[in-house]
């Protein structure tokens, strides 16, 4: 017979379930994967559709017939996971490969360590990872596909990001980052439009489902790195616009550094989490081999909130002020 040890009054109720929080952030992704699926057309509904169905079903497989949980399996988070997979890779790879990202993000970075709320790392960050390491070509072909709103044939369609690392500063000098921040064809769909993920970003502060405070030291961090590098030496290193609104950065920064199993908890914690975050991000974009580091910075900060959390605790309730 189980025993369940209830302590002394007051509790606190809250009218939120996994389920209304996941759903909150499915919401808040629906206007970048708007504006992906107009201009990338139908091969990114494949790519959307093929990662949540792949990744609900391996998670509900592995639930019902390695792990034999019963009842109901919340299958809100695969869903979000499935989502942010998808929006981490080219609209014009193949099916095949993004059923074995979802494998490795729910079979490998999620189930095998327990299921929901006891990964250590960013499920749909390690299926990104492990798909870029095995399938580099596939990863970074950015050929941009007939969209909705499109009235071009398939062409080159490379990241800003990737121009710079091989031109370096001369070949991005004429950026329009207003552009940028509303359009930005070649990449991922969760490069797209840096718009419409802080819209989304900021449906979940008003919804209160994430605090800015993560969010917002990546931002920071970024800039200020940016902004010194550039000071130093304008002609080898971007500004701090050019690295806030290009590649993964806002969607790493909004939607998954931000997930509540593989972050800090508290608020001190999350600072320097962000922080982190953004100083590593900086350092792979200026001396690394990767033109892009958030996936790479999010996992390497994954392995400290164990001790962040340890460090740092929020205050008390009944002890002061949180």
């Amino acid at each position: 017979m189980e025993k369940y040890l209830v302590s002394p009054n007051p509790h606190i109720h809250a009218n939120v379930s996994t389920s209304k929080l996941m759903l909150d952030v499915c919401i808040a992704l629906i206007p970048a994967i708007a504006v992906s699926i107009l201009f990338y057309g139908w091969s990114e509904l494949l790519i959307l559709g093929v990662s949540v169905v792949s990744c609900v079903l391996i998670e509900w497989a592995i639930s019902k017939f390695l792990m034999k949980m019963d009842g109901p399996h919340c299958l809100s988070a695969a869903v979000v996971t499935g989502l942010l997979l998808a929006m981490n890779l080219p609209s014009t790879i193949s099916w095949w490969i993004v059923v074995i990202g979802a494998l490795v993000a729910i079979g490998v970075a999620k189930m095998s360590f327990g299921g929901l709320g006891q990964n250590v790392f960013n499920p749909a960050i390690v299926g990104r990872v492990f798909l870029l390491i095995s399938f580099p070509a596939q990863m970074t072909d950015w050929t941009v596909p007939q969209g909705f709103i499109q009235n071009v044939d398939a062409v080159s369609g490379s990241t800003l990001l990737g121009i710079f690392s091989e031109g370096g500063i001369a070949a991005v000098a004429n950026v329009d980052y207003l552009k940028t921040l509303f359009l930005n064809i070649g990449g991922s769909a969760g490069e797209i439009s840096a718009l419409a993920l802080l819209a989304g970003w900021v449906y979940l502060l008003i919804r209160k489902v994430i605090k800015p405070w993560i969010t917002l030291s990546i931002f920071a961090t970024v800039a200020i790195v940016a902004t010194i590098f550039n000071l130093c030496s304008p002609e080898v290193y971007t500004d701090a616009a050019f690295n806030l609104l290009t590649g993964g950065l806002i969607l790493g920064a909004c939607f998954m550094a931000t997930d509540y199993v593989t972050s800090p908890m508290s608020t001190v914690g999350g600072i320097i989490y962000g922080v982190g975050i953004g100083f590593i991000v900086m350092m792979i974009r200026y001396f690394g081999s990767y033109p892009e580091g958030m996936s790479f910075a999010i996992l390497i900060m994954n392995c400290c909130v164990p001790l962040l959390n340890k460090w740092f605790h929020q205050r008390k309730y009944g002890y002061g002020r949180a």
